[in-house]
């Protein structure tokens, strides 16, 4: 699995950076030649697209490092880390797209009508954008990569751009050429909120947020199916990047000695390990069958 990871993140981050490198040029000279401020804004945000990439890319070979004395657990957080940093990137582009298009709004004497090139332009980015947002979300998704999902939703708003652009050019040369900026504050927009999804999805992955309940309820049942165990329960589930670790309590007969309730709650661990492949590390405590305590105090009383 950690292999295939290796492989697929590496191929989704290179062909992200091929085609937004390509994107990049063409949106700018293409707005440029074709008097499309929105196009031309386009290619800024697909230039951030690239750089956005290659941290994604960056936080996923980090986060791929095996644990070390440093650190015991891994480097999974460098992958929300990197997540955060593209926030930042996003953040600039947005404030100066849409400080740029709000000049324009208010010096309608700079604004022209984009030509046909600009049209077609925004199609084959409509294109491009989709196929490449879908292929990162997917594998991101498929080999649990917090930062390769950020970066196929940062290149998914490129879709809502470029179709926005293209309804821009079209009225624009209907005889409403101010729609061209106005769209190219609306695309700021989309990235400003696009930042927000983004932050928040990688900040609750680093906060340790709690996972759906669904693989509470699995591993409750991996621990409750192994022989001499049951009643998993207070388990916790931290997430580090794209593996987690896992605390668990399970009830065992009170009168077995420390020798085989050891056996017990290893196999536990055995079993969590080998079931759930993204859980790299877990953590079993033995309780006496019907103890009732207070799960938050210090010391069993």
């Amino acid at each position: 699995m950690d292999e295939y990871r290796t492989k697929a993140g590496t191929k989704a981050s290179a062909i992200a950076i091929a085609a937004n490198c390509i994107l990049t040029v063409l949106n700018i000279a293409v707005g440029l030649m074709s008097g499309s401020y929105a196009l031309v804004s386009e290619g800024a945000h697909t230039f951030s697209d690239v750089a956005t990439s290659v941290i994604a890319y960056i936080g996923f070979y980090i986060g791929q490092r095996p644990a070390d004395k440093e650190h015991p657990i891994g480097h999974g957080r460098a992958e929300a880390i990197s997540g955060l940093i593209i926030v930042v990137f996003l953040a600039i582009v947005a404030y100066q797209i849409i400080t740029g298009a709000f000049y324009r709004i208010t010096h309608p004497n700079m604004i022209t009508s984009p030509d046909i090139y600009a049209a077609l332009m925004a199609v084959f980015g409509i294109f491009v954008n989709y196929m490449v947002s879908e292929y990162l979300i997917n594998i991101g998704r498929k080999i649990k990569s917090p930062a390769i999902v950020a970066d196929g939703k940062h290149q998914r708003t490129d879709i809502y751009s470029s179709i926005a652009i293209l309804v821009g050019i079209v009225v624009s040369n209907m005889g409403y050429p101010i729609l061209d900026p106005i769209v190219g504050f609306i695309i700021g927009l989309v990235i400003v909120k696009t930042a927000y999804e983004i932050a928040r999805e990688n900040i609750d992955n680093i906060m340790g947020k709690v996972p759906s309940q669904s693989l509470i309820n699995r591993i409750k049942n991996i621990a409750d199916n192994t022989p001499h165990a049951q009643n998993a329960h207070n388990i916790k589930v931290d997430y580090l990047g794209s593996y987690a670790t896992v605390y668990l309590h399970v009830e065992v007969d009170g009168n077995l000695t420390l020798n085989e309730s050891h056996k017990i709650v290893h196999t536990v661990e055995n079993n969590i390990l080998k079931e759930i492949p993204e859980v790299k590390s877990v953590m079993v405590h033995a309780c006496p069958i019907g103890l009732t305590y207070n799960h938050d105090q210090k010391l069993d009383k």
